[in-house]
């Protein structure tokens, strides 16, 4: 547990009372501010003192010292809350702390987290210890507690035990629980997570869902059970229904799922005028994906396609607060909330040019001010991923009687395989690959083939996976080993070899899943890499989240994990690892 209980002590709310009587000087002053006052829906025009990082006082006063004080003189701006994305997944190549600070730069100052890498990759003591790192960077960091890993791991009981569940719900710092992507499991009798869910509503803290195409009697069951929230509406019928049982829902826009235009279109034709049930998601969207906003690009969509000024703001700010229980500290511009604002110069246009963070600048005038200081990632528990065993050709030997098939970015399905595979070299006539899931401690393997992957991808090799086991896809062998050694060299990435030479890399210090790279760097990184596989065949909309997702059992139909190939629909293993 974090030492600070309390995110002000005694002293410092003194202090904050002290500059309103005069005694204190505030530390920052935005006068002629015109800001969005949520409680009267309207825009207001105030004087807003800030100490620290903390709103002292808005309205008419002016502070009787500003000896200490930056005088802003805010004519012809207009403030909002800072943006709050409430469903992130930190770790697409990206880490938590160089998100953060590129999500600030558009405005999105407070994070909902998930702590899927934390619990797969750190102990608990390491992952708590992180968490309070984060705790002095300027945007604010929050956490959700996942109740499953989301794949067949080994030793999931261990992972996902009662005491370390229950450490991370008891976490201040954690809002909800979830996401459910294992809800097929509750459903079906898991009393163990449905406890979990007991023990998260106890604490006033949320659930999220992740039910895609869940029907009417499913939702009211899952309601029933404790779900608050669900980002996989992909129809305007589909958030209706979630409405009907009493959901909050998060209209998603993200790089698989770039939804958002057409939800609000099919809402409109619903006749749906109401927002305060609504709130934005980006959803974890690739790198590449954000050169356009975050939460702010889905608030300017909201704008666009004719949702009220006012509410496409709310679904960006305090719809999050209060659907979270916090409104009397984020989501809106009033006494005794924390200094996250965002300075407009047109209420149609939701980037900003200035944005405080917890009271500091970290944007002024559209120049970035980075006071987001490194963190020495080895000591946190982040080293570089170490192997100590080798990639042979003796790995690389294929008799599985079908493969898996690529339906879509994230969908796989089973194929019977009918090409010989008794070769170093698959022709690229077709779109079938070798395709290798290898435990990152070269203890056991799954070789079996994939097809609609690319059909001229010579070799490739990513400690980029749900787990963090190796992924190894290609026509050649050859290539293939060559691209994991160089990975291995490189301490962990995404390295693709063709003809004996290197051509994409993306290295990943961060045990082998995380990239150290200012997120600007990293993305131009991606763009390349997804360029050279479009002309290696690659026809879907994100690598990424291919790569993540080939051992994702909650989605369909066939998985490859750390148990086998697993058949997700009837939730048995039809062909287990292989000892190496």
């Amino acid at each position: 547990m974090l030492e600070q209980r309390y995110r002000w002590k005694n002293k410092h709310l003194r202090e904050h009372v002290s500059v309103l009587d005069g005694k204190l000087s505030p530390t920052i002053l935005l006068k002629n501010a015109r800001y969005l006052n949520q409680t009267f829906r309207k825009w207001m025009t105030a004087n807003i003192w800030i100490y620290n990082d903390r709103i002292v006082y808005v309205g008419d006063m002016l502070p009787e010292k500003t000896n200490n004080c930056e005088v802003v003189d805010c004519t012809g701006l207009l403030l909002v809350p800072g943006y709050i994305e409430p469903h992130a997944h930190p770790f697409q190549l990206y880490n938590p702390h160089s998100f953060a600070r590129y999500a600030s730069q558009t405005g999105t100052t407070t994070l909902m987290n998930d702590n899927m890498v934390l619990a797969l990759q750190l102990d608990k003591k390491k992952a708590f210890s992180f968490l309070k790192e984060l705790r002095d960077i300027p945007s604010t960091m929050y956490w959700w507690c996942r109740f499953d890993g989301q794949t067949e791991i080994q030793n999931e009981e261990q992972t996902f035990s009662h005491s370390n569940i229950k450490s991370w719900l008891e976490h201040d710092a954690v809002l909800q629980g979830g996401e459910l992507t294992g809800w097929p499991k509750l459903l079906d009798g898991d009393d163990m997570m449905l406890h979990w869910i007991q023990e998260t509503k106890r604490m006033r803290k949320q659930i999220e869902g992740h039910f895609p195409g869940a029907s009417e009697k499913t939702l009211a069951k899952l309601m029933l059970f404790g779900a608050d929230c669900d980002h996989e509406a992909m129809t305007g019928k589909e958030v209706y229904n979630r409405l009907m049982q009493g959901y909050t829902v998060s209209l998603r826009h993200s790089s698989i799922r770039p939804d958002l235009p057409v939800l609000l279109d099919e809402i409109q034709q619903l006749g749906i005028d109401q927002y305060d049930k609504f709130i934005f998601t980006t959803d974890g969207s690739s790198a590449s994906f954000y050169e356009q906003g975050m939460i702010d690009h889905m608030i300017r969509i909201a704008i666009d396609k004719g949702v009220p000024i006012i509410d496409a703001y709310n679904m960006g700010t305090v719809n999050v607060a209060r659907y979270y229980n916090i409104e009397y500290l984020h989501g809106n511009i009033a006494t005794g909330r924390i200094a996250n604002i965002n300075f407009l110069t047109d209420e149609r246009n939701p980037t900003p040019i200035s944005v405080l963070a917890k009271g500091k600048w970290v944007k002024k005038n559209n120049d970035l001010i980075d006071i987001y200081e490194d963190l020495d990632w080895n000591e946190l528990g982040f080293e570089s991923l170490s192997l100590d065993w080798d990639l042979t050709m003796d790995d690389l030997q294929f008799s599985m009687p079908f493969g898996i098939r690529m339906e879509n970015a994230v969908i796989t399905k089973p194929y019977s395989v009918s090409i010989d595979v008794a070769y170093d070299q698959l022709d690229e006539s077709h779109d079938e690959s070798f395709f290798v899931l290898i435990d990152k401690d070269g203890k056991w393997k799954v070789n079996t083939l994939l097809k609609g992957f690319a059909n001229k991808l010579s070799g490739l090799a990513s400690s980029f996976s749900n787990t963090g086991d190796i992924i190894l896809i290609g026509k050649n062998k050859k290539d293939i080993i060559a691209a994991f050694n160089r990975m291995k060299e490189i301490g962990g990435g995404i390295v693709v070899s063709e003809g004996g030479e290197i051509v994409q890399e993306i290295d990943l210090p961060l045990k082998g899943v995380m990239s150290n790279d200012p997120v600007e760097d990293l993305i131009e990184k991606e763009k390349a890499l997804l360029h050279y596989l479009r002309e290696k065949g690659y026809r879907f909309e994100d690598p990424i989240y291919s790569l993540l997702f080939f051992s994702s059992t909650h989605l369909p139909y066939i998985r490859i994990t750390q148990q086998g190939i697993y058949d997700v629909m009837n939730k048995s293993v039809l062909f287990p690892t292989i000892m190496r």
